[in-house]
């Protein structure tokens, strides 16, 4: 995969290393930008950088929703444990299966035990 990742607050600052340990660059967002940023400016951040937002905060597919932009990819984690060592193998196993709709642009929602894909962006229905 080309695109790299930035995990967002709300995840395990262990989460970057299991990506690299996986071949994909990562850093967590505490690392790189200020803690105070919105998930807007978190969004903007990623779409320039060509970066993959990892979170569990649902605020950033429903901006992507509201927007209607085209990116960046988003993987929105759902489940009850957010740990790597919990979740990490599925949402390996997804991204790669996903790889060509996560560079184009896509929203992931995903728990333990299934997930769903939207290619972006988001067409609202009036």
């Amino acid at each position: 995969m080309t695109v790299s990742i930035v995990v967002d607050l709300n995840l395990a600052i262990e989460w970057p290393e299991f990506f690299r340990n996986n071949g994909w660059n990562a850093d967590h967002w505490s690392a790189i930008g200020d803690i105070r940023a919105s998930d807007a400016e978190i969004l903007a951040w990623a779409k320039e950088n060509g970066r993959i937002v990892v979170t569990s905060d649902l605020d950033f597919g429903a901006l992507l929703a509201m927007s209607g932009a085209n990116g960046p990819s988003v993987i929105l984690i759902r489940s009850r444990d957010h740990q790597p060592s919990v979740i990490g193998k599925v949402l390996v196993d997804v991204m790669k299966r996903h790889e060509s709709a996560l560079e184009y642009g896509a929203l992931m929602v995903m728990d333990t035990e299934s997930f769903r894909v939207k290619i972006l962006p988001i067409l609202r229905h009036k």
